[in-house]
């Protein structure tokens, strides 16, 4: 991308037939650094006693669902890996720094370092010449990707789980550290994006909720729909350094296998849907009506 985020009528090009574009050196060393840095003052301000033991998982969601991770569209959640709690004493198996899986889903609107690289005028620059024309942020995660416990996330669509009409999804995804084969990268299957959405995750029907009527509970979530069987061999890896940006199209089917390396694989992501395109009620992200989603515009200095 150009110094300002433009991005080329071929690499545009390039976005709408493969589904991702990979972009390196996007993020300057000072924002990775501040990321990064920002990222280890809300982990240490962090007391897992506080909040419920919530998972993050792309293999169960559906078990692993409970209100404090349907709230987390209007807060900085903190979500556990899935090993990271000894069954039997109930403790973390590792220091708590090693524990978290990802910080989601608003840390583009409320944390000031975040919410500087999400709405920069930079980004909206690269999400206008992508071809988007009103983009709104939605959804942001800080994802740890811990060594040796880094969980995998499965083959999926991003428009699973953040739908809209007409869909409108895309995804940015920044390596806030190298990114290699061994601790987890980004693989991508080029041109998925052409075969529509397999799968939904969505609110169940009231019907279908086992805890419905407890105090701060919103409901339990369903799938619609199965994704066929990918061939993992057909996907490609992206192993990227610190600072790249990987824009993936909302219907590409990507995943990461888990971190069995000593090395951390930080990165960072946020994802933006057109504001004019009607956000489903049936999503899990809800926002409470004083918090709604706020539009790019041209981007904040």
């Amino acid at each position: 991308a150009a110094e300002d985020g433009s991005l080329t009528p071929e690499q545009a090009k390039r976005f709408q037939d493969d589904g991702f574009l990979v972009l390196p050196d996007y993020a300057s060393a000072t924002q990775v650094r501040a990321m990064l840095a920002r990222a280890d003052q809300l982990l240490d301000a962090f007391d897992p006693a506080t909040v419920p033991r919530s998972v993050f998982s792309t293999v169960d969601q559906k078990r692993t669902s409970d209100a404090y991770f349907l709230d987390s569209g209007n807060h900085v959640s903190f979500f556990f890996e899935e090993d990271a709690f000894d069954e039997t004493t109930s403790e973390l198996r590792q220091p708590k720094a090693l524990s978290v899986n990802k910080l989601g889903h608003a840390l583009h609107d409320l944390d000031p370092t975040f919410r500087a690289f999400s709405r920069s005028k930079k980004i909206a620059r690269t999400l206008r010449t992508l071809g988007m024309r009103d983009p709104t942020p939605v959804q942001s995660m800080y994802i740890f990707k811990q060594p040796g416990i880094g969980g995998e996330v499965t083959p999926h669509q991003d428009s699973t789980f953040l739908h809209t009409t007409p869909r409108t999804c895309a995804g940015v995804w920044v390596a806030l550290e190298d990114c290699t084969k061994a601790n987890g990268c980004l693989w991508a299957l080029r041109a998925s994006h052409k075969e529509g959405v397999h799968r939904r995750m969505v609110l169940a029907p009231e019907a279908e909720r086992p805890d419905a009527g407890t105090p701060g509970w919103r409901g339990n979530v369903t799938f619609e729909g199965e994704y066929p069987t990918f061939d993992l061999a057909a996907f490609e890896p992206l192993e990227t350094k610190a600072g790249t940006m990987v824009l993936l199209h909302g219907e590409n089917v990507h995943y990461s296998a888990p971190n069995k390396s000593d090395a951390s694989r930080h990165a960072y992501s946020v994802h933006f849907v057109e504001a004019d395109a009607t956000w489903d009620e049936r999503n899990w992200l809800q926002r409470r009506e004083d918090f709604p989603f706020v539009r790019l515009g041209d981007g904040e200095e």
